[in-house]
């Protein structure tokens, strides 16, 4: 397929549409229902179950020069290999197997053999037509050999949302390359016959190297499974907390943010940071953590999008007709192109309470799982604050359906600058799918956010009885 060909399939499947609760929705048959009982807000871009495979492909993707004397990436390798799927199956992996090259070399095709690389981490985002989304985590590396040699990409692709640990594989895949590609495919088979572990349960993985004898790799999921997929601390390192509240309150109000950044690992984990500061809510709209030179076009879109581009493409990013947009610029933790009203869409009192409780890197946290609840629990109380009365204003007919009561959920704060802040709010596609959700039942199985919106009702109860 042509990059033009490819271009189109992104513009096409990647702008979800938005969805209102007073408009007919079409559900394609093959796209998955929310459970009736699951609280709203507990639902994640990325899909799990305890016991899945971990993994869909492995590719290794190289360069290859073309016609013209440029270097093109390529898949040089699939495992494992499909066979015997149906026509929409079939179409559906040639579209995934074609983008994938794009996104794990999408600084373009002016490489030369080096001598020295220093490997890279990242990850992409590939959204399908029915909002469903699979995630390429990548290794960028420079195989052993004699000589300059071009560099070669490990993607493993999953539905799967969890950084740490798939940065753990790469890790062994990295060490195993090293000494031999074909000592890769066997820890990956094993990998693919070992079910996917629980929130805080430990899966072991047995594999053969060379020399080394039988190793055991433990890999061990977070307990906390909503924020496995992120590392707030690359987000803190590049921008000010001030600045990030900025851009929390511009992806609230769903706006169109660009980060820029120099190395690929930077760019990703500060685009899935951003987007894991909206829970309990999902951003529902274009989200590219990394952009290929061969597709900056198509951001330049009148639908929100958060992406991310490297900022050797500042110039051709800056040339692009875009309006209303949040430029952001990791590398000197500063924006570069604002709306103008970014410091005034969050109720100043809660901006105060959001400073005064985010961590800095430098605060003595022992983990990174504990540095990440510390600064999800900011963003999850403003929430909490905000629209945690909404329970309240969704009224229930005799068949226990629910109808949400816009109006006066908007007036019921006391506070005149979070009035205006849900009247805006409430109109965003990601308030709609979490209200969509509250409405379908009363009985629903406990998630988080239910559980801090509990503890803070509590906490009202008791200082009015003080």
């Amino acid at each position: 397929m042509a990059v033009e060909g490819i271009a189109r399939f992104f513009r096409n499947s990647l702008r979800r549409r938005s969805v209102r609760r007073d408009e007919p929705q079409d559900v394609p048959p093959t796209e998955s229902k929310v459970d009736a009982g699951r609280r709203p807000g507990d639902r994640s871009s990325f899909p799990y179950s305890a016991g899945q495979l971990f993994f869909e492909y492995l590719v290794v993707v190289s360069l290859k020069k073309n016609s013209g004397g440029n270097y093109e990436p390529k898949i040089t390798y699939q495992f494992p290999k499909r066979e015997n799927l149906l026509r929409g199956q079939r179409e559906e992996e040639e579209r995934l197997l074609q983008a994938i090259p794009l996104f794990c070399f999408p600084d373009g095709n002016e490489w030369a053999p080096l001598t020295e690389y220093t490997s890279e981490t990242f990850s992409f985002v590939l959204t399908n037509v029915d909002g469903s989304r699979k995630i390429g985590y990548c290794r960028r590396l420079l195989p052993t050999g004699r000589g300059a040699r071009l560099p070669e990409v490990y993607c493993i692709i999953s539905c799967l949302g969890c950084f740490g640990l798939f940065s753990k594989i790469l890790d062994e895949v990295e060490k195993r390359r090293q000494i031999s590609a074909a000592v890769i495919y066997p820890f990956m088979q094993g990998l693919r016959e070992s079910p996917f572990p629980a929130p805080g349960k430990t899966v072991t993985i047995k594999s053969f190297i060379p020399d080394s004898g039988t190793e055991l790799l433990e890999l061990t999921r977070p307990l906390d499974s909503r924020l496995e997929h992120v590392e707030f601390q690359a987000l803190l390192q590049c921008l000010s907390p001030d600045k990030i509240l900025q851009i929390f309150a511009s992806a609230a109000l769903e706006r169109r943010i660009v980060f820029l950044a120099e190395d690929l690992s930077s760019l990703s984990k500060c685009i899935h940071a951003a987007a894991a500061l909206l829970y309990p809510f999902t951003w529902a709209h274009t989200y590219i953590p990394v952009v290929p030179e061969q597709l900056l076009s198509t951001v330049c879109c009148p639908t929100p999008f958060m992406v991310g581009i490297q900022k050797r493409y500042l110039e051709e990013v800056l040339d692009q007709p875009m309006e209303e947009v949040l430029l952001v610029d990791l590398c000197e933790g500063k924006f570069l192109k604002l709306v103008g009203d970014e410091e005034e869409i969050l109720p100043g009192k809660l901006q105060s309470e959001m400073l005064a409780s985010l961590p800095t890197v430098s605060n003595n946290i022992k983990t990174s799982e504990e540095f990440n609840v510390r600064v999800s629990d900011t963003f999850v109380q403003f929430f909490v604050k905000t629209i945690g009365h909404y329970p309240a204003h969704i009224k229930w007919n005799r068949s226990g359906q629910g109808c949400f009561q816009e109006r006066s959920f908007c007036k019921a704060p006391t506070s005149k600058t979070c009035r205006r802040f849900l009247k805006r709010f409430v109109k965003t596609q990601m308030f709609s799918l979490f209200i969509q959700e509250a409405e379908r039942s009363r009985k629903c199985v406990e998630g988080y956010f239910q559980q801090k919106l509990n503890e803070y009702q509590e906490q009202k109860k008791l200082r009015r009885l003080s």
